[in-house]
């Protein structure tokens, strides 16, 4: 199968592309030079905010699959620079959208549990209905709505906390940082009253290779199976690889006063996807033993 990933120097996209390539001729693209070449694909810097390049780049490469794992998802950077967070989660996201109606090309789409207010006692479900609270959820939701009303062949796969040990040049993940605040002794304070469904990397992977046919279509939720405080989830770090717990600091949200808002609980039911992609999420332990 002829497949792009874009976003594929990124912490997920990466681990797709380590996945996919071996059984498939894929190109990996991202704004800058591959971060770690290796054989086996090929690699072109895009920007894809530029659709005359990326127009001509997927013409010439006439992909049957387009996995976008290209995002700008810092959540109080996309507050504070709203044009540019929706030129890359909605209007990059609409053109390749069109793209993908107009070539009969199947897209894959990286959304987030953000799309959420959080205001549920139990894990959201693919037909609960997205109301979120800052401006990262907003425009990831219309990137989202964008692929509903474009595209006839589609899955959206909605993440959440995803973890994992990333590569030189990567951005950390919420354990990656716990883990070297503690090795280092230092304190960390993080909040005891959001909770969130942990999702190892690797499972995003091998959800989004499940999906490559074109039989499963719509919204698909692939996270963790585990509902974990982000204090909950920094002891897990803490007890697993015998750090000093007592360096945690657990606050309120309040009391964290962060600049932008996020929803208190955002778990997600993986039930359809179990049921349709038959996925089964590994346990938090699973994913910490990369860095062993």
């Amino acid at each position: 199968m002829r497949i792009i990933i874009l976003g594929a120097n990124g912490f997920t996209g990466r681990r797709i592309l380590k996945r996919l390539s071996p059984n498939h001729q894929v190109m990996a693209c991202s704004l800058r030079p591959d971060i770690l070449p290796e054989e086996g694909y090929q690699f072109k810097t895009l920007d894809i905010l530029d659709h005359n390049v990326t127009d001509a780049l997927l013409n010439d490469f006439r992909p049957e699959v387009i996995i976008n794992a290209a995002a700008l998802s810092v959540v109080d950077y996309c507050e504070q620079h709203q044009e540019e967070a929706y030129a890359m989660n909605v209007s990059a996201v609409k053109h390749l959208a069109e793209y993908c109606h107009a070539h009969a090309c199947r897209l894959i789409h990286l959304s987030t549990d953000f799309v959420f207010d959080g205001t549920q006692t139990r894990p959201y479900t693919e037909t609960d209905t997205p109301n979120p609270v800052n401006y990262y959820g907003k425009t990831k939701r219309w990137g989202e709505e964008a692929i509903e009303q474009t595209c006839n062949d589609y899955a959206i796969v909605r993440v959440e906390v995803v973890y994992g040990k990333p590569l030189n040049g990567q951005h950390g993940n919420i354990v990656h940082l716990v883990k070297n605040r503690l090795e280092n002794g230092q304190g960390i304070r993080v909040v005891s009253d959001q909770f969130r469904s942990p999702t190892w990397v690797e499972d995003i992977a091998r959800a989004i290779e499940l999906l490559l046919p074109s039989r499963h279509q719509g919204i698909y939720h692939i996270c963790g199976n585990e509902t974990l405080s982000v204090a909950d989830i920094a002891y897990r770090v803490a007890k697993f690889y015998a750090l000093d717990a007592s360096l945690i600091q657990p606050v309120t949200t309040e009391e964290m006063n962060e600049a932008t808002p996020r929803p208190l609980y955002s778990p997600m039911s993986t039930e359809k996807a179990l049921r349709e992609l038959g996925y089964q999420a590994s346990g938090m332990e699973e994913g910490l033993k990369e860095w062993i």
